[in-house]
Order: structure tokens, then sequence, then C-alpha cells
């Protein structure tokens, strides 16, 4: 099986929102693969974030795979909303999702996005593997490298042991990693087997952001080369 593809997501927490149209245009320009959207809900997490409006309003201005994180209480309430607003990838949290999974990602993927799975970093990596091997099953897992619901928190490389557990159960997953990456925490989560980075601060903040987006890309495809 071929591995999975580096994707690297700009997480557009991190960029300054008055101008979001512009910083996406400008992500995708210096190579991101993805945006990263982070939708709050202020009850999941206490940080009150976007929702379906913004995401209709960033999709007049860009074509780009808008990779929707839901930190949100009640994810089913969001498929239809964020499906009209243009959303690519659909990635909710287990914790909120043990009875209904199923159904969720049946009605995510029947709204034409594509389904993730999320684990805050507390949540035993266990608890994902029925919704890998389901015969409907999600696309990708994110694996959170810092309690949500905040940008800018320090990487927790204790988490590296959920990402090598779904690689070596999953050679072709797609494996996201969110929280305080950037490249002085990239190759620890590339040779744990994540595909998928999103990183904030450390490339809105960078006074060369397309170089820690081709930097990250390296590690991710040095990792697998390796392997």
């Amino acid at each position: 099986m071929a591995a999975a593809a580096a994707k690297i997501a700009p997480s557009m927490l991190s960029s300054d929102f008055a101008n979001l149209a512009a910083e996406a245009d400008r992500m995708v320009r210096l190579g991101a693969d993805w945006l990263h959207m982070d939708i709050m809900d202020g009850h999941f997490v206490p940080n009150l974030t976007i929702g379906a409006p913004v995401i209709q309003s960033l999709r007049k201005h860009t074509k780009a795979y808008l990779d929707c994180h839901l930190m949100v209480t009640n994810p089913s309430d969001y498929v239809e909303p964020l499906a009209k607003a243009g959303a690519s990838g659909f990635t909710f949290h287990i914790e909120v999702s043990r009875d209904n999974w199923q159904e969720l990602i049946q009605s995510i993927k029947a709204k034409g996005m594509r389904p993730g799975v999320s684990l805050r970093p507390g949540t035993p990596v266990e608890e994902v593997f029925p919704l890998v091997e389901a015969e409907n099953p999600v696309e990708l897992v994110l694996v959170m490298t810092v309690e949500p619901g905040f940008g800018g928190q320090k990487f927790m490389p204790e988490m590296m042991e959920k990402v090598r557990a779904l690689r070596k159960k999953y050679p072709s997953l797609d494996i996201e990693v969110d929280g305080g990456l950037g490249p002085s925490t990239i190759d620890v989560a590339a040779s744990a087997g994540a595909n998928c980075i999103v990183a904030g601060s450390s490339i809105f903040g960078a006074a060369e952001p397309g170089e820690v987006i081709s930097a990250l890309r390296k590690s991710v495809e040095g990792s697998q080369n390796k392997s």
C-alpha cells in the first residue's frame, strides 16, 4: 500500500481573520495543501471561533480544500450547514460521538464531505479503531497534540504513541496532528507516521511562512522515504 501523501494545513485560527480571503490565498500560493478551519462552539471547548457563515464567505474566494475540525458538542447539527457552506473535510470528536458515529459518517459522506475523527489528549487511541475499520469508515484520524480550544500551545510528544499505533495498523490512513507543530517538533511527528500536519503560530508567525511549509513537507516525505 502506498504511503499517505504529505499534506500541510496552515491553521487559519492563527491568520488575520479580518483578511481571511487574502490569508487563504497567500497560504495556497506558498504551498499549503489544505486550509485547516477550527470550528469551536464555546461548549465542547471554552473558546468560540467560526461557523458555517465564515466558511461560506471564504469559499467564495478560494478553491482550496477546507479541512474543518469540529470542536463542538453536537457535530450532527453542523453537517448540513457546513456542506452548504462548502466545507471539504468534516472531522468530529469521538468524545461526543460514541453513540452515533455510524450515522454521522454516513451523513457527512452523503453531503459530499470527507469524514474524519479526532481525539483529545486524554482519549485512548483504541476508541477510534472501530471507526477506521467500519464498513463505512472515517478517512482521517486527527490526533490532538495539545488540549483543543486555543492556539499557541506546547506540543505534547507523548501523543506520538497514538500516531505510531495508528500508522502500524493502517499504513495508508491519513493521520493528522494538530497542536504545537513547527520546525522544532515536526521530525518527531513525521517519524511517528503523521502525514497531515496542522500548523498555526509556526507558519503565520514566521518571517518566511513558505519556508516553514516546505520544511514541514520535507520532514514528512523524508520520514516516509526512510520507513
